[in-house]
């Protein structure tokens, strides 16, 4: 995908928003890392059995419209999940005072695609998935995890 530009003329990669539209947020580059979350935290967030991650710098991603309109919500340190105040909509898992990035929802991203490289917390996984994809138990080491691999 080539870059596209903004009402400010500035290269922008992807664009997310919430369900109503109200909250925008620019992604300036691809994600440096895309993975499948089976933990409870999140599957209780989203009301689905697995979510997408969606790793970015923070210097990446930028809210550029209706910032005033985002929640945040911190269920546990370093995990804040953020939402559109108007709709309720989901919009991204800002991590980076835990672990220095943000995660935004990958069906959110407009034109992108989803290639996901491992799932994350498959020990608490509700949905079995056989897709020949690494499966970590928990995070991998340098996300402070075990790095330990669990079998399809």
């Amino acid at each position: 995908r080539s870059q596209t530009t903004n009402t400010e003329g500035k290269e922008m990669k992807y664009k997310a928003q919430c369900t109503c539209g109200s909250v925008e947020v620019e992604l300036k580059t691809d994600p440096f890392q895309q993975l499948l979350c089976h933990c409870k935290n999140c599957r209780s967030w989203s009301a689905a059995p697995v979510t997408s991650v969606c790793l970015f710098k923070p210097e990446d991603v930028e809210i550029k419209k209706g910032n005033e309109l985002v929640r945040r919500y911190e269920p546990n340190k370093g995990h804040l999940k953020c939402w559109c105040a108007n709709c309720g909509g989901h919009l991204m898992n800002d991590h980076t005072n835990g672990y220095g990035f943000i995660d935004v929802y990958g069906s959110l991203i407009e034109n992108f695609t989803f290639v996901p490289t491992a799932h994350l917390n498959y020990e608490s996984t509700i949905m079995r998935m056989k897709d020949g994809l690494p499966k970590f138990k928990d995070f991998p080491s340098e996300f402070g995890g075990s790095g330990e691999f669990l079998d399809d």
